[in-house]
């Protein structure tokens, strides 16, 4: 029912910004918990940052803690991964999640690649 669908990655060079969107469909996001996830190929995916059913960023992996923000439009049923001063090291396929155990719900991916 669920079904999730990322958009907004693209190329740009360190030091730049870019947000990536995550348009939740079957489901009201105030009523779910929403990660964003990250993998680089030949790696697991790491979690980047989540958001809970307030709006509140309640975790962000260390590396990019300070420079990303993580937020959501009810109206639009969507929710973004603000990015700032990105590195090159934050080249990945980026995910949005909703855990619903046991079928959690995952997009499809936007790719996301910084050059220096």
């Amino acid at each position: 029912q669920v079904q999730l669908v990322e958009s907004g990655g693209d190329l740009v060079q360190a030091g730049e910004s870019l947000t990536l969107s995550c348009r939740v469909s079957g489901g009201n996001i105030n009523t779910f918990v929403m990660n964003w996830y990250r993998q680089t190929p030949g790696k697991q995916r790491e979690l980047v940052g989540q958001i809970d059913r307030y709006g509140k960023n309640t975790f962000f992996l260390g590396s990019v803690k300070g420079r990303f923000t993580i937020s959501r439009d009810s109206a639009k049923n969507t929710m973004y991964l603000q990015m700032s001063n990105l590195k090159p090291d934050d080249t990945a396929t980026y995910y949005c999640m909703i855990p619903f155990r046991p079928a959690d719900f995952w997009g499809q991916g936007t790719q996301v690649t910084v050059s220096s």
